[in-house]
């Protein structure tokens, strides 16, 4: 038989990874999983906890440059007045996301006469990440999309969508650099079914944040993004409000 071509040798991922839609010989797509290494190399991790009546959404908060005006660096986003969403990983495509997902809940709420509900966001957002996985020529965006909501019918909702088009339900979330350590830390928090008042539930949020990172935050290293029964429209907590949490946090410990 013919010597293999030496790029194409099993087990490398050189030539597998030029083309987004070719599986490599151990099945699978190396440009999905570069697109999972772009959401750690931004550098930040966001952390999202469901209580009883709440979400809350809370991520970091860097502004790289003294001459950058601070208030124009956000990753928090609302899709409709009622669903928001937290952006992990490049910024340039995050927003193009964000905006994809925007024209997608008012064309919904125009067709049906109410406003999309969280999941079906979510299931869409996906849907469309699933055709970058599919088509030459795209690129799949290097963002992990953390959706919250209060769902008229069930109550609070928090979905998580990736590059992948895998979107999934959560009683928590996190999405990032550390993703892997907060998931476990709220995986031992949340093993006993509490029942999340909205102070517990943002509190949680962002001790759990504040933990795997090993830093002590000052209001303006924070984004906080909530909705609760209460307050159903997606609001960005102001630096006065993060900072009482930050302080009730630190008189717990």
């Amino acid at each position: 038989g013919s010597p293999t071509h030496p790029h194409m040798s099993r087990g490398s991922s050189t030539g597998y990874d030029r083309l987004i839609t070719v599986f490599s010989p151990e099945g699978r797509l190396y440009q999905i999983e570069y697109a999972f290494k772009a959401i750690k190399a931004g550098g930040l991790t966001s952390v999202a906890v469901r209580g009883e009546d709440s979400v809350c959404v809370v991520t970091q908060k860097k502004v790289p440059d003294k001459l950058l005006d601070p208030t124009s660096v956000t990753h928090l986003f609302h899709i409709s007045p009622t669903v928001g969403c937290v952006q992990t990983g490049l910024a340039p495509d995050a927003r193009a996301q964000v905006n994809r997902a925007r024209q997608e809940a008012a064309d919904f709420e125009y067709k049906y006469g109410y406003s999309m509900p969280c999941d079906v966001v979510a299931r869409r957002v996906a849907d469309l990440a699933q055709v970058y996985t599919q088509h030459a020529g795209m690129r799949p965006y290097g963002v992990a999309m953390i959706l919250v909501g209060m769902d008229d019918e069930v109550g609070p909702q928090l979905y998580k969508c990736d590059p992948a088009g895998y979107y999934t339900g959560c009683k928590a979330a996190a999405a990032g650099q550390k993703d892997q350590e907060a998931q476990n830390l709220l995986e031992k928090k949340l093993k006993n079914d509490p029942k999340l008042n909205v102070q517990d539930t943002v509190q949680m949020a962002i001790s759990v944040l504040q933990t795997v990172l090993s830093a002590n935050f000052q209001p303006t290293d924070l984004e906080v993004g909530l909705v609760s029964a209460a307050s159903p429209k997606f609001v960005k907590l102001s630096e006065k409000e993060i900072e009482a949490h930050l302080t009730a946090i630190s008189e717990k410990d």
